[in-house]
């Protein structure tokens, strides 16, 4: 039904006749974005699970009260039935969108950001959310972003990066997996491409009706992990993505909390935000074996004592530490439009007891934990030897999260601890004064967590 043939025609000669008015132009603005609302299903369709949680507050969110000006031949009975015809238009738009998503029965729509930096231990903790079935899961997409987006040399450079890393992320919370087609090299040629990064690492991506039948002679070179399929549908996958019931999306590549504001704000999303860190003596020590090639200074330096190590590494050690304790003040701060939708986790809490964690997070993120993750947890922290590769999930994660100290030289942990030391103080790490502290394994280097991380 058409929305013009929903609202009385006295409203639209009264709209007609106010339209020169400008304390009455926001009452057009409202009515003609409505109209358009309306035209657009694509549109509805990415709004339709916020209205589903709460479409009167939505509204009225979105809505401007005008005082009106004393009546005046009847003009305040006139705005009276028009307030009344807003109110149907609203539920009218209601009822659509839920006939749209067609699923007002699984409850409200739920997006997670796992924030984090390299070798923090996101990619164990993002496989939480990967197993639990009723989540559509993406394993660092904004790589592509980061491989094509180049910005000219200057201090706006980092703000450049968050802006577009957050609007791609936004699109790709809201399903719009389309925004990577401008970013993946080569280009996508009908929506098909063998070259999104990891895609091994997502369930979603891997599963029926997306996993298409391979296609012989054409090279894969990120492939599913348990089956044979043909390169990506993204079509298909944008279309998996509505189905399923929440988003949920791991990330190193955003570090400025604040930059993120507009998404918790924005009505189309439920975000919740769970930034992981960890000791970043520990991050270095894994780094250094993980990218080996960018740390041969640092290790030449703690084994040898040859190369010196350069003051500008040692800054830029420093500048991600600082980087990611801003990040995490702001969230512990609670700003009103934080409030709720943060978590900070620390690796080390994680790896001691996981199922509690993963318990924390996916009540704070309000999902069911179900019966598949409780088994994935159990098989994948109980291994005897942590597994292959520097990107394996599989650990004994109760004995190796401070296995970094036994094999660290303490001038190296020294280094960090300068640098990272405000940082390290607001995480509950502690600082090693000796080479025996260090290796001393009784000698806990880690403080009990704050109940004020889970907000």
């Amino acid at each position: 039904m058409e929305i013009r043939r929903a609202l009385p025609q006295d409203i639209w000669e009264l709209l007609h006749c106010l339209k020169m008015r400008s304390k009455y132009a926001v009452l057009l603005v409202f009515v003609i974005s409505l109209v358009i609302i309306e035209k657009e299903n694509n549109f509805i369709s990415r709004v339709s699970d916020k209205l589903k949680q709460s479409p009167q507050a939505l509204a009225e969110a979105n809505s401007t009260e005008v005082s009106p000006a004393p009546a005046k031949n009847g003009s305040l009975a006139s705005l009276q039935e028009l307030d009344a015809a807003f109110s149907q238009l609203r539920s009218h738009l209601y009822n659509i969108t839920l006939q749209l998503a067609g699923d007002g029965d699984r409850g409200p729509r739920r997006h997670v950001l796992l924030m984090a930096t390299t070798r923090t231990g996101s990619s164990f903790v993002g496989e939480f959310f990967n197993q639990q079935g009723s989540i559509f899961y993406l394993f660092e997409p904004l790589w592509h972003v980061e491989k094509t987006v180049t910005f000219l040399p200057g201090g706006a450079s980092a703000v450049g990066s968050a802006l577009v890393y957050r609007d791609v992320l936004k699109q790709l919370l809201l399903c719009d997996l389309y925004i990577l087609e401008n970013f993946i090299s080569p280009v996508p040629e009908g929506h098909l491409t063998p070259f999104l990064f990891r895609r091994g690492s997502s369930h979603s991506l891997c599963e029926e009706p997306v996993c298409t039948p391979s296609t012989k002679k054409v090279f894969e070179k990120y492939y599913c992990k348990n089956r044979r399929c043909g390169p990506l549908n993204i079509t298909l996958a944008a279309e998996a993505c509505r189905r399923k019931q929440h988003v949920a999306l791991k990330t190193v590549r955003i570090r400025q909390l604040e930059f993120l504001q507009p998404l918790v704000e924005d009505p189309r999303l439920d975000l919740r935000i769970i930034q992981l860190v960890r000791d970043p003596r520990a991050v270095l020590a894994s780094r250094m074996v993980a990218f080996s090639g960018k740390y041969e200074t640092w290790k030449k330096w703690a084994s040898e004592g040859e190369a010196p190590l350069r003051e500008e590494e040692v800054q830029r050690l420093r500048g991600n530490c600082e980087s990611i304790r801003v990040s995490a003040e702001l969230g512990l701060r609670r700003p009103g439009w934080l409030r709720g939708r943060y978590m900070l986790v620390r690796y080390e809490d994680v790896a001691r007891a996981p199922l509690q964690k993963a318990r924390e997070m996916f009540r704070f993120a309000g999902l069911p934990l179900t019966p598949q993750v409780e088994e994935w947890i159990g098989k994948n922290t109980q291994a005897p030897h942590d597994g292959n590769g520097v990107y394996s999930t599989c650990k004994n994660s109760s004995e190796q999260f401070d296995k970094w100290r036994f094999s660290m030289p303490f001038k190296l942990a020294q280094v960090v601890q300068d640098a990272c030391a405000p940082a390290m103080q607001l995480f509950g790490y502690k600082l090693a004064s000796s080479p025996a502290a260090l290796a001393n394994r009784s000698f806990s280097l880690l403080e009990e967590a704050q109940p004020a991380w889970v907000t």
